[in-house]
């Protein structure tokens, strides 16, 4: 500053007319020395290390640049410059000098914000990271950044001690209670969530009474977003998991089968005694043939046993059509290559009804994908509906316009008409 002076002097200027040049020079060339400190912190040395990074063997690299960590950090050369060359101008340095720390300030935040996503990403990468996502935790972590560097920067705005700012808060401690009284919800739920496994990203949840039936994509402090089956998206509440009920399918995928429970109905008047021409051709099905053998063997000694007389069907054991279809379907599904041989694996009867007699299959598929799943049941019934007239069973169907027009023929038929 003092050359400055000392060179428009010799030129003869006046006081003032080289006090105000002498400024304006000096301004001029502190904002070159700042683009151009700029200019060498993007241009040369944020890409050295750019190319450093992006040639090491480690994912993270990647990400810092993908995240420009350090293009945020570069920022901050031209504001340290301004900063200390705040004293050239005694009469402006306070406010430069306050300026210049408040863009720093805030640039650290900036700064810190990025390093945050990137550990976030960084985790990601991990397969734990879908078990225990720490997303809410790490939006908790910027909350708490952003109130300090707030608060940083108003005290240094204002000349006060920080703390004197923090001890101010204490009275409005109601006030951010109601204001952030979401994510502090959100925090609890998702400490609670984490620390009891209740849900994870890739998991299978439905919450009817959000409307989400569909994989869990993402969880934050304040929400978990689903995306449905429709390919809708269902923000639910991070606490509404621990509050209301859910279901989660995860223990379902992850045992690798899924539950077939599907009756087919009986047409109870279709079920009667087999008779010997139905035994002999339910011993050339090839999956009743040793069921049919030691079955007719057991009860033919069992009739002798107890002299029974067999000439009534109503006396002793006999074989019913019903049963042997039974049998058959169960044979049927312990050898179908796509049912889960080492779980449950029922056919039974329920309570008949209004609609016949339920005979219920309860399995389990051994592949859980939704499309494979459903085409699996489908062939199974699609089977049981074709051989039921095999065994002399009727499926049950209430009567449909066609079998009331096909009475009405058949009525006047028999009548002459």
């Amino acid at each position: 500053m003092d050359f400055i002076r000392n060179q428009l002097e010799g030129m003869g200027m006046s006081e003032p007319t080289i006090g105000y040049l002498s400024n304006i020079i000096m301004v001029i060339f502190i904002a070159v020395i700042s683009v151009l400190a700029n200019f060498i912190a993007k241009k040369i040395v944020l890409k050295t290390i750019n190319h450093i990074v992006n040639n090491n063997r480690y994912k993270w690299g990647n990400i810092i640049v993908e995240k420009k960590l350090f293009h945020k950090l570069s920022h901050l050369v031209p504001a340290i410059i301004i900063y200390y060359s705040a004293y050239i101008f005694p009469s402006y340095q306070a406010l430069i000098e306050k300026a210049a720390m408040t863009y720093m300030i805030v640039i650290m935040i900036t700064v810190l914000n990025a390093l945050l996503n990137v550990f976030d990403d960084i985790y990601r990468t991990y397969d734990v990271s879908k078990i225990r996502p720490i997303k809410g935790y790490i939006q908790v972590a910027k909350i708490v950044l952003y109130i300090i560097g707030g608060i940083v920067v108003i005290s240094n705005m204002i000349g006060q001690n920080p703390l004197i700012i923090l001890s101010g808060l204490g009275a409005l401690s109601a006030v951010l209670m109601l204001v952030f009284k979401d994510s502090i919800l959100g925090l609890v739920a998702g400490v609670q969530l984490s620390s009891n496994d209740m849900v994870r990203v890739g998991d299978w949840i439905e919450m009817p009474k959000y409307n989400a039936d569909g994989d869990v994509i993402d969880i934050t402090l304040n929400t978990v977003k689903v995306m449905n089956f429709d390919k809708t998206i269902t923000m639910i509440p991070s606490y509404a998991l621990i509050s209301d009920s859910f279901r989660n399918w995860r223990s379902m995928q992850v045992s690798g089968g899924r539950r077939i429970k599907r009756s087919i109905y009986i047409d109870i008047s279709s079920i009667r005694f087999c008779t010997e021409e139905m035994v002999a051709e339910f011993e050339k099905i090839h999956y009743l043939t040793d069921y049919v053998t030691a079955k007719t063997k057991e009860i033919h000694a069992y009739n002798i046993e107890h002299q029974v007389n067999t000439e009534s069907n109503v006396n002793g054991r006999q074989l019913t059509n019903v049963g042997v279809f039974r049998e058959y379907i169960h044979q049927y599904l312990r050898n179908h290559p796509k049912i889960h041989k080492d779980m449950t694996l029922i056919v039974r009867q329920l309570a008949p009804g209004d609609n016949g007699l339920p005979l219920e299959i309860y399995a389990f598929s051994n592949d859980t994908a939704w499309g494979v799943y459903e085409s699996i049941q489908a062939d199974i019934f699609d089977h049981i509906f074709a051989v039921a007239s095999t065994f002399g069973l009727r499926a049950f169907q209430n009567p449909t316009g066609h079998d009331i027009v096909q009475l009405k023929e058949d009525k006047q038929y028999s009548s002459g008409y």
